[in-house]
């Protein structure tokens, strides 16, 4: 990022970090490059860099500057999926043996990778509830961990850690502090100015934003850690394709409107289910009853599209959540359209009888950016079913 990009807005980094009109042509949206390997002037004589599709393509360049951009980071790099990049830096920053400290209310696929993927090689894994300060404490000063890994807005229940009180408690003892961003997006909230090492992102999520392509990001400041990432990007090859990468960075020129109308929904629809006899509780950190509102009001400049609740029962959410006619029962989250999942069952199976299960009565709603009024009758009707 250069000091004329750090002097402006958030909204103007999203639109314009990377998209430099092509020399060329003049293009204002810079082409989709296709090619999986470019021409050598003489053995070795790159241009600007380009030799072959898997060490780099323009196109996944031009991303990976938008990302670094948006999220106040020296460096971006991207991959194929959320859990590529996850992949990649566990396997940059661990060896068997290392500890790696755990959210307990995180998305499955993370805690898959650590405890059936990385385990068997001699990861251990540990978990505790990140919002908890002293609990983490405790945790850290029992066995110092490699990484203390956090997601906040949390993976279903929206739990609230304070990352800069995370990131003291790293310096203290050593750990590198991963923030997984993908809820709150740059747009809201940037994890690096608040202390944390190295960002996480799904892509597929809110920066892609229209459910339309699978990717994973990594953003941090650390020059070293930033070059043994770009090693194993290239080395295990879990790129972005370059149509990906286009289509993510179409879709982060619009990330700030839509998490602005993402949001909005998202607080009226928890106002609503806040006062519905049949609704036992809101995970929602808008809310002021939310145990981290305050801290989130601190850290976030608005509180995201993700709202869960809690119904009478299990039977209850599963019967919710195949009522909905406008929110879509489906995986994934972030698009313009409104999903509802039973996270139990679909997105957080494979922690089922594990301490981050999710609690069987627990539906999950990514909000869209539909009419908020549309949204709220198709939230009543299927309370009513």
């Amino acid at each position: 990022m250069t000091a004329s990009d750090a002097a402006r807005g958030f909204a103007s980094l999203a639109v314009h970090a990377g998209q430099e009109p092509d020399p060329t042509t003049g293009d204002v949206i810079p082409p989709v490059h296709f090619s999986t390997t470019y021409a050598q002037d003489g053995i070795g004589g790159l241009r600007q860099g380009y030799e072959y599709g898997r060490s780099g393509n323009p196109t996944r360049t031009a991303l990976q500057t938008q990302l670094a951009a948006i999220e106040g980071g020296a460096h971006a790099v991207s991959f194929a999926s959320g859990l590529a990049a996850e992949d990649t830096l566990l396997r940059a920053v661990l060896k068997p043996g290392d500890d790696v400290l755990l959210g307990n209310d995180v998305y499955g696929g993370t805690y898959r990778l650590l405890s059936r993927v990385l385990g068997p090689w001699g990861v251990n894994l540990r978990v505790v509830d990140m919002s908890d300060a002293d609990a983490v404490r405790a945790a850290v000063a029992a066995r110092p961990p490699r990484i203390l890994w956090v997601e906040t807005p949390s993976n279903p229940l929206l739990r609230v850690t304070d990352i800069a009180g995370l990131a003291a408690i790293g310096r203290e003892t050593g750990a590198l502090v991963v923030v997984d961003n993908t809820f709150a997006t740059p747009a809201l909230q940037q994890p690096l100015s608040l202390g944390a090492d190295v960002v996480v992102h799904s892509t597929t999520k809110y920066l892609g934003g229209h459910s339309d392509v699978v990717g994973g990001a990594l953003v941090l400041n650390d020059d070293a850690l930033a070059e043994q990432i770009g090693f194993l990007q290239f080395a295990v090859g879990a790129v972005s394709g370059p149509l990906d990468a286009w289509l993510t960075t179409r879709g982060i020129k619009t990330l700030d409107v839509r998490m602005q109308r993402h949001s909005a929904n998202a607080a009226s629809i928890a106002a609503f289910l806040e006062r519905h006899e049949r609704v036992a509780r809101v995970y929602y950190p808008g809310l002021a009853s939310h145990p981290g509102h305050d801290l989130a009001a601190r850290q976030m400049s608005a509180f995201g599209g993700i709202v869960s609740v809690a119904l009478e029962s299990g039977e209850a959410a599963r019967r919710f959540a195949e009522s909905t006619r406008l929110f879509t029962l489906a995986e994934s989250l972030g698009g313009v359209e409104s999903l509802v999942n039973y996270p139990d069952a679909m997105t957080h199976a494979s922690v089922r009888g594990t301490d981050a299960a999710v609690p069987v009565e627990v539906v999950r709603l990514s909000v869209g950016i539909e009419d908020a009024a549309d949204l709220l009758a198709d939230v009543e009707q299927a309370l009513s079913v």
